[in-house]
């Protein structure tokens, strides 16, 4: 795996196979409420529960005389069955002319996102353990991850959940901005 940024990891929706697919869903970038048909969405109910994912190759270790693939930037669950692995080659897998019209039809927000003073002390200790982990979650809120039809509410009173690595996030939306209000270790 030696001068191969990137992997595609293809796997299995393990946990919605027993629900089964739908020939329509309502996909969240359309603000929830419209339907498309499943095979134009990247939905995990899928006539054949295949998903794929694309991610950053940190190499291979052995330990104890196991080998194991390191990757980065993962976006599975933990147990999530992987059915194959294959390069990213660049040339073939890029199309830079490619387009898509979902930026038309709900842009992805860019919110501010800041931290809460009460929680500063667990993120150093989160960031000792994780480096640049306030990064990604600046770089994941600033998304808005709320489903798209609250997207537009700026001032949310609920508090909202992601979890990223093993720390559960909480956070408000407060005058359009991102407030990180809660960092919990999880398990």
């Amino acid at each position: 795996m030696n001068g191969i940024s990137h992997l595609w990891l293809l796997f299995i929706f393990h946990q919605n196979i027993e629900r089964g697919w739908k020939n329509t869903v309502k996909a969240p970038r359309l603000g929830g409420n419209s339907t498309m048909g499943v095979l134009a969405s990247r939905s995990t109910h899928r006539p054949n529960g295949i998903g794929m994912s694309v991610v950053k190759n940190k190499g291979v270790v052995s330990s104890n005389g196991q080998t194991q693939l390191v990757v980065e930037g993962v976006d599975l669950v933990d147990g999530t069955p992987l059915v194959d692995i294959k390069p990213y080659i660049a040339y073939a897998d890029s199309v830079l002319s490619a387009s898509d019209n979902l930026d038309d039809i709900n842009p992805i927000p860019n919110r501010d996102v800041s931290f809460a003073d009460t929680i500063q002390p667990t993120l150093a200790e989160i960031e000792k353990k994780h480096r640049g982990f306030s990064a990604l979650v600046t770089a994941v809120l600033s998304q808005d991850p709320r489903p798209a039809y609250k997207q537009h509410i700026e001032n949310d009173e609920k508090t909202y959940r992601v979890t990223l690595y093993d720390i559960d996030v909480g956070f408000e939306i407060r005058d359009a901005a991102v407030k990180v209000t809660e960092l919990v270790h999880l398990g």
